[in-house]
């Protein structure tokens, strides 16, 4: 079958680049910490002791460090801290770091990678702001990055596909790099063997409009097909919206089964899952041809950028 040529504007009439909304002139500001007061004991308190105890009065102080509980080779080899900007939505930023940890290689708790992670379900809604019906994230965007930085975060991880688009608003002011997660999926399918010429798009009607994936992929020469609108509304934005609230199963998968195999009819050689809530209504094997989770390709960017390898069977 002939695949359908790929419009080269969005097949949504009357929308504007996501970059031309409106910035809020100041970020909201986070409540400062309110220093924690000197304390001194209660008169009915008894002093404490001037001196730390001595090993032979507490035994357990006396215990050297055992070579088994020391920092594993991974753990040494990698000073990054990952700071996750989550809530967008919570189930997807657990599903996230789950597959975080089960993509970092280790036999114990040592081995696996320090991770700070701010979920802020209160932000707002990226699609909605891209369509000018909602308030701009990005301060909330600003501000979790801040909390990330200041508990120790060194590099900053984004699981939500929409909320890149305003990942060019906050770059430059966050003090730390991102990695960009649609940058790490068109690599990813950029080097996929054999070639993939057209890939399929399942993603929020945000990330369609702000032409994310189509940038990115066609920086490699990858050819994207979109959903029509109607599959766009009724199965695509319907089945995320039914898995945020808490369907995994039944509709859901069969709303976005559905429009998947409508993409692989046009000629999709893949299927990216471009929304971080899709791979959870939608398995692998409802699609008949690859399907590309955008949060286990970040995942495994940032083992590797840890210096980790990857486990066994996540190379490709």
């Amino acid at each position: 079958m002939t695949s359908s040529p790929v419009p080269e504007t969005s097949p949504w009439p009357g929308t504007k680049p996501y970059l031309e909304t409106s910035l809020p002139p100041e970020p909201v500001p986070l409540p400062e910490p309110n220093p924690s007061p000197e304390t001194s004991p209660s008169p009915e308190s008894e002093p404490l002791p001037e001196t730390s105890p001595s090993p032979e009065s507490h035994p357990a102080l006396a215990i050297s460090p055992s070579p088994a509980i020391n920092p594993s080779p991974a753990i040494r080899r990698s000073p990054e801290i990952i700071g996750i900007l989550g809530g967008m939505g919570p189930a997807a930023t657990a599903d996230f770091y789950a597959k975080l940890v089960s993509t970092t290689p280790g036999a114990s708790d040592q081995d696996h990678l320090r991770t700070v992670i701010w979920s802020d379900p209160t932000i707002p809604d990226r699609t909605e702001a891209l369509l000018g019906d909602g308030p701009d994230p990005t301060p909330w965007l600003l501000d979790g990055s801040r909390v990330l930085r200041e508990a120790g975060a060194t590099v900053i991880a984004i699981p939500c596909n929409t909320a890149h688009a305003f990942v060019p608003r906050i770059a430059d002011h966050v003090g730390l790099p991102i990695v960009h997660m649609i940058d790490e999926v068109a690599r990813h399918l950029g080097a996929l063997s054999p070639r993939i010429h057209t890939a399929g798009l399942l993603a929020t009607t945000g990330t369609v409009r702000a032409h994310l994936y189509q940038e990115w992929l066609d920086r490699v020469g990858i050819r994207l097909v979109l959903p029509g609108t109607d599959s766009q509304d009724r199965e695509v934005m319907a089945g995320i919206r039914a898995v945020k609230a808490g369907d995994r199963d039944g509709p859901a998968t069969a709303l976005l089964a559905r429009a998947a195999r409508r993409l692989t009819a046009r000629g999709a050689q893949a299927v990216i899952a471009g929304c971080t809530e899709i791979p959870l209504g939608l398995p692998a094997d409802a699609v008949e041809v690859p399907l590309v989770d955008p949060a286990l390709v970040l995942a495994r960017a940032l083992v590797r950028r840890a210096g980790a390898k990857l486990t066994p069977g996540e190379a490709a």
